[in-house]
């Protein structure tokens, strides 16, 4: 049984441990009894319906837990009454976990955490590597956590099938996107793909809920991911966009993230991350640098702006329209914003370069690698500010 098989399965059998009544972290704990009993267990004898499976296992697990804690005995007396293990249904349990996950008493790191962890059945070691943090501060920070989660009483509230089945939820549909799109930023680390787990997560979660701007994140994950190849080079450097070989995108990626962004905006319920698709999905298209629609594009900041008041997306905007009006209407643009901005100084140093102003822009350049947040960016502005020092010295 292959590690990525056993990780599918995991939040689908905990939600149900969930349903049944049993609470979040004592359910974590059973079900990751089960995972090591099938490690054990399946490669010489696999069962034919895996799924149910674990859930016995581990439903027997939670029961010899909860027997052994006489201080639970009531808890006992709920889930004897709860139907035997049998064939496992098809619903999709898994909705519920996500927005356990993202319940609003938890901090975003603790949300992406417990979403790892619970929906994405990564180990505590495998998460603690992704993050390069000791595995004991990420045990406590996921047991933490889970605390939060049962403490507020979310597990038994949860648990309880509202109208038509559904669960209460505790979290919203925008507060589970963001700990997705944070899992998903968190790119690739030790020995797990996070960009790659996003992207199955959230495929997930658009199949069991039909709104637009669960689309619109797929879609702009998809693009996203296209492009990673590219993005650096054989030494490990970063390549910006505009020199970045394109025959190296993933075009069936981006065939996919097209067409999910089409349907989701043609439904004509715009978000967020429908419009930071749509500027994605432009850059996806154009043959060239030379050929982006950087008017388009323009377009989409200022509905992203109006959609967020976000100054990030305010300073990816003066960029566009540097790049569609000229550099100093770009400068233009960016002197009404806060210089504190991260990258603030990195985007006026390209669009002084762009204007022919090189020494100052060789100033900025190198201002902006000192505030740079990793190794790699800061030696890449390193070395755009040596390059126009040596061009001015030549």
């Amino acid at each position: 049984m292959d590690d990525v098989t056993l990780r599918s399965l995991t939040p689908g059998v905990l939600a149900i441990l969930v349903r049944r009544g049993a609470d979040f972290a004592a359910a974590e704990d059973a079900v990751q009894d089960a995972l090591a009993e099938a490690v054990r267990v399946w490669p010489a004898d696999r069962p034919q319906d895996p799924k149910g499976w674990l859930v016995t296992v581990a439903w027997r697990r939670f029961l010899d837990a909860t027997r052994a804690d006489t201080a639970r005995r009531r808890r006992e007396d709920l889930v004897e009454e709860q139907p035997g293990p049998g064939p496992v249904t098809s619903v999709d349990d898994t909705l519920q976990l996500y927005f356990l996950c993202a319940h609003p008493s938890l901090t975003p790191s603790s949300a992406v955490a417990l979403t790892l962890r619970a929906v994405g059945g990564l180990t505590t070691r495998q998460i603690a590597r992704a993050y390069l943090v000791p595995e004991a501060t990420m045990a406590q920070r996921i047991s933490r956590a889970k605390r939060t989660v049962s403490g507020h009483g979310v597990s038994r509230a949860g648990a309880k099938p509202g109208a038509g089945g559904r669960f209460d939820r505790p979290g919203d549909v925008a507060t589970v996107l963001r700990v997705l799109y944070l899992v998903f930023n968190e790119g690739y680390s030790g020995d797990i793909d996070l960009a790659a787990e996003a992207i199955r997560l959230t495929r997930q979660l658009a199949a069991g809920i039909d709104q637009p701007e669960v689309a619109g994140l797929l879609a702009l994950m998809l693009l996203h991911h296209a492009r990673r190849a590219a993005r650096t080079a054989p030494d490990g450097s970063l390549v910006p966009l505009a020199e970045q070989d394109r025959s190296r995108w993933d075009t069936a990626s981006i065939a996919e993230g097209v067409g999910i962004l089409q349907a989701a905006l043609a439904r004509d319920r715009l978000g967020e991350f429908q419009a930071q698709a749509a500027v994605a999905a432009l850059h996806a298209d154009a043959p060239t640098a030379e050929e982006t629609d950087w008017v388009q594009i323009v377009e989409w900041y200022d509905e992203l702006a109006r959609l967020t008041d976000s100054p990030v997306v305010r300073l990816n905007r003066a960029v566009a329209v540097g790049q569609a009006d000229g550099p100093r209407a770009g400068l233009a643009a960016l002197a009404a914003l806060d210089e504190s901005l991260p990258r603030y100084t990195a985007v006026a140093a390209y669009l002084h370069e762009r204007d022919g102003d090189h020494a100052t822009a060789a100033r900025l350049y190198a201002e902006a690698a000192r505030k740079a947040p990793d190794l790699a960016e800061r030696d890449h502005l390193t070395r755009q500010a040596a390059r126009l020092n040596t061009r001015r010295s030549g």
